[in-house]
């Protein structure tokens, strides 16, 4: 699982990348949620590690059965992916904001009519 765990996160952060390359801002919008994506898979399988159990405990504070998951990736996750979340909101109220101002999601032509 580790092997596909690794490619998927290795063409994910490829794209990522190329799509946040791009001229077209929402293209490259869609490249940051990507990149956000392929991060937040490789948390999960840098932390990752075969436990028998899930990360509950009984009502008495203790592990029911054998090993468990570490809650801590997945609460690493979650605030990752509530982060993320936040970050592209920003992003495209950015991009709605030049869209508007500029009359184009271009970069280039963008920064041909700042100069």
């Amino acid at each position: 699982m580790s092997v596909l765990f690794a490619l998927a996160t290795g063409i994910m952060f490829g794209m990522g990348i190329y799509q946040l390359l791009r001229r077209d801002l929402i293209k490259a919008a869609f490249g940051f949620y990507i990149l956000f994506t392929a991060i937040n898979l490789f948390l999960l399988a840098a932390g990752a590690f075969e436990g028998t159990v899930p990360a509950y405990v009984d009502e008495s504070g203790r592990v029911v059965g054998g090993t468990s998951s570490d809650p801590l990736v997945q609460a690493l996750i979650l605030t990752a992916i509530v982060i993320s979340f936040g970050t592209y909101t920003l992003l495209l109220s950015f991009i709605v904001l030049a869209s508007r101002r500029f009359k184009t999601v271009d970069s280039d032509e963008i920064d041909d009519l700042i100069r």
